[in-house]
């Protein structure tokens, strides 16, 4: 799903907030530390796990010196599944300009209050205490490669915050990496780079060449349902399709992409909210058009998300 900017109201109000010139004093100090001990260089764990007592230690010190970037994820979230590899993938590439904390969101819901969390995934950054929202849900490797690099920039020139320079994975992270692992199959993979590249129309056709053999896989459900959803809001001009939606409630067609557009902005309850109300609406074929659609995006989050099993309770109640 693409990135989208996150309203900050409801954020946690971070005690460790400091301006501009003391977050860089900060970092010059920390950086001279590191320099005096002979640090540069030496092993760090770049991705680890934080939960709410150890998230001022882990996160909110470190992001004095490094952008500390949070992925809040679950065991049953799809989206997720997909997402965290290539952010673990990325902090290693970029070698200590960034960290990265992942918080298991079922286990940690003060720290989802406090940060606003509507649905997952959701990413975040700290940097010098302070809360910056990045997106909500997966999206393809480019996007967040960009948005890793503007969270740089930001961090270096505003509080002169440039992450630790030279550091290499820890031991531990290495040794994870080359444990053997089950096979990579290679159409998944394809289908994943497709994605990744922007290249919907592969990526649809090799996640349906995985499926026409092997329909009961899920990764490649989700990752059609998703490049699909990403090539329907493609072009679309998202001010005259939330009009013409207000304007025409009876327009299935209207509502669809309004649909799409929602859930392609992070705003899920509200697609699926939509879309119950048009099967609601509806009679025959457009219902038919409506329900097929709110299953394909159901699709798009995974099953076990509440939201899809709240959204699947609703229509069951609008049909039946």
């Amino acid at each position: 799903m693409q990135p989208r900017n996150m309203s900050m109201s409801g954020v946690v109000d971070l005690s460790a907030v400091k301006a501009a010139g003391e977050a860089k004093q900060k970092a010059e100090q920390a950086r001279a530390r590191s320099a005096a001990q002979g640090d540069a260089g030496a092993p760090v764990s770049l991705v680890i796990d934080v939960d709410e007592a150890d998230f001022e230690a882990k996160v909110l010190q470190p992001s004095a010196e490094v952008p500390v970037v949070i992925d809040f994820w679950a065991e049953w979230c799809e989206p997720c599944k997909q997402l965290s590899p290539v952010l673990e993938r990325l902090t290693r590439e970029y070698a200590g300009r960034v960290l990265l904390a992942k918080i298991d969101a079922d286990k940690n819901q003060m720290l989802m209050q406090q940060f606003g969390v509507q649905g997952i995934p959701a990413v975040f950054a700290v940097v010098a205490g302070q809360a910056l929202p990045l997106f909500q849900g997966a999206a393809p490797e480019a996007q967040i490669r960009q948005t890793l690099d503007q969270l740089i920039q930001v961090s270096e020139e505003r509080f002169g915050i440039t992450g630790l320079q030279g550091a290499v994975a820890d031991e531990g992270a290495e040794e994870a990496q080359q444990q053997p692992s089950e096979p990579e199959d290679p159409a998944l993979a394809a289908a994943q780079q497709a994605l990744d590249t922007g290249d919907l129309n592969g990526a649809v056709q090799a996640y349906k060449n995985v499926l026409s053999t092997d329909p009961g896989n899920t990764e490649a459900r989700v990752g059609l349902a998703m490049a699909e959803l990403l090539g329907r809001v493609q072009g679309l001009d998202a001010q005259q399709v939330r009009k013409d939606a207000a304007d025409r409630p009876a327009d299935v067609e209207a509502q669809l992409r309004a649909a799409d557009l929602d859930m392609a902005g992070g705003h899920v309850e509200d697609a699926f909210g939509r879309l119950v109300e048009t099967v609601k609406k509806t009679a025959g074929e457009d219902r038919e058009t409506a329900r097929l659609r709110l299953l394909e995006l159901f699709d798009v989050i995974g099953a076990e998300d509440p939201r899809v099993v709240t959204a699947r309770s609703a229509l069951a109640r609008v049909l039946f």
